[in-house]
């Protein structure tokens, strides 16, 4: 039970106690050296409470304060509640520590806390098998001195921690880490390593699979299509059943050969080096020559093109690349734009920004599949994209040379009123 105790309790408490003492000198005929005597006795008892307390308090083992009556018992006894109170805290305090660090050794992956300073300050057993970071030995140190790759020293200063860093495992060169650092508390960052070694490998794997299987497939289609040509060639050997029948195979192989030709481009893009042959490009000669150049595939839709090409801006990055992805966007909105539609071409420039966009009046895309449609083989009608020879791999392509020039792809569709496919480039200052 709370016991509480005013000042003016204490203070009658004392005067009674001096009324007392006075008496009592009065009737030994000495009041002052009652109330002197008295007054001491209360200051020596006040004071060896006060010993014993510090004592107590820096020099004591047991958790159990000093015995005593009256205020000062009931001082020890509020102790001795608050310090029980506080150890049960701390007991539930370690506990839920203790399961926390139970649960990140239980993570595949490996765990570091840092400082806002960048010095660690915990990590489980997974940060020493990947990363060569051990607990508690190396608390304190600042993680760039341990992890002393350039591409994490740059994702450092960068502080942009939105995409992972990739690097080589300092502990053992066959593995490959992805490295993603989030804010942790109120003063705090989590730095998460994970080991991608068999992804990675898996998607070489698939990269080579589909490399080599285009290649492979190039030349029966070359051959396949010589013999067809050839045969066409007499239309008056054939009759009107293998007139057609010819004619159909033809077509499909021609279909087939455009598939295998956007899987090279494909593999090519994905294989190669991120800053291979980057340069100056005149995007603005580039967009004008690509406007001209899918004319011939306007002449059965019969769509109006019109273009809004700014003069003289320049991107770096390859031209070749640029084009096909370029290409892509405007050849879709010509090939899935009902006849006599609508397109917009647009090259604008506002600062270090650059904005390429490809706006139709087409049927345009449902939401839910507005996010899917950089996936490879992804068609949203499949008839249809059969009908306009459709592969699904446009769009992917797109994406994988937007990351190689830093770009972003934006898409912009309300179903059945058109859709807009926007880049956006950044040009870096020099």
């Amino acid at each position: 039970m709370p016991f509480r105790i005013s000042s003016r309790t204490i203070i009658t408490r004392i005067i009674a106690v001096q009324i007392i003492a006075g008496f009592v000198g009065y009737l030994f005929g000495n009041v002052y050296f009652a109330l002197a005597l008295t007054s001491f006795g209360l200051l020596l008892w006040n004071y060896s409470h006060l010993f014993k307390l510090m004592d107590w308090l820096w020099q004591g083992t047991s958790i159990s304060p000093p015995q005593a009556r009256g205020i000062w018992g009931r001082i020890y006894d509020g102790l001795y509640h608050r310090i029980r109170k506080q150890r049960k805290k701390q007991k539930q305090l370690n506990e839920r520590i203790r399961k926390f660090r139970d649960g990140a050794e239980a993570l595949p992956d490996a765990a570091i806390v840092l400082s806002t300073e960048l010095t660690i300050l915990w990590g489980n057993k997974k940060a020493s098998q990947l990363i060569g970071i051990r607990w508690p030995g190396d608390v304190g140190q600042r993680i760039d001195n341990l992890i002393r790759f350039p591409e994490f020293a740059k994702y450092l200063d960068d502080g942009n921690y939105e995409s992972p860093c990739l690097i080589i495992s300092p502990v053992n060169s066959e593995l490959q880490l992805e490295l993603r650092m989030m804010s942790y508390g109120s003063d705090q960052i989590l730095l998460l390593a994970r080991d991608i070694s068999k992804i990675q490998r898996l998607e070489e794997m698939r990269r080579d699979f589909v490399a080599n299987v285009s290649h492979e497939l190039k030349t029966p289609l070359t051959v396949v299509r010589g013999y067809v040509e050839m045969v066409q060639l007499d239309e008056s050997a054939l009759t009107p059943h293998w007139q057609k029948a010819f004619a159909t195979i033809e077509t499909q192989v021609s279909r087939m050969d455009r598939l295998v030709d956007q899987l090279l481009v494909l593999s090519r893009v994905e294989n190669k080096a991120e800053d291979d042959s980057l340069q100056q490009v005149d995007l603005s000669r580039l967009i004008l020559a690509i406007v001209e150049d899918v004319q011939w595939l306007n002449q059965e839709k019969n769509h109006t093109i019109s273009d809004n090409i700014a003069a003289d801006i320049q991107v770096n990055g390859n031209e070749h690349e640029l084009k096909s992805a370029c290409m892509n966007l405007l050849s879709n909105a010509i090939a899935y734009t009902p006849e006599n539609g609508v397109i917009d071409v647009s090259l604008t420039s506002d600062g270090n920004k650059v904005r390429f966009s490809v706006k139709d009046n087409g049927p345009g895309i449902k939401p839910e599949h507005v996010n899917r449609l950089t996936e490879r083989f992804f068609r949203v009608d499949k008839s249809r994209s059969r009908n306009t020879g459709g592969s699904g791999l446009g769009l992917a392509i797109v994406k994988h040379v937007l990351n190689h020039h830093h770009a972003e792809l934006a898409i912009e569709s309300e179903w059945n009123k058109g859709s807009e496919f926007i880049i956006y480039f950044t040009i870096k200052n020099a």
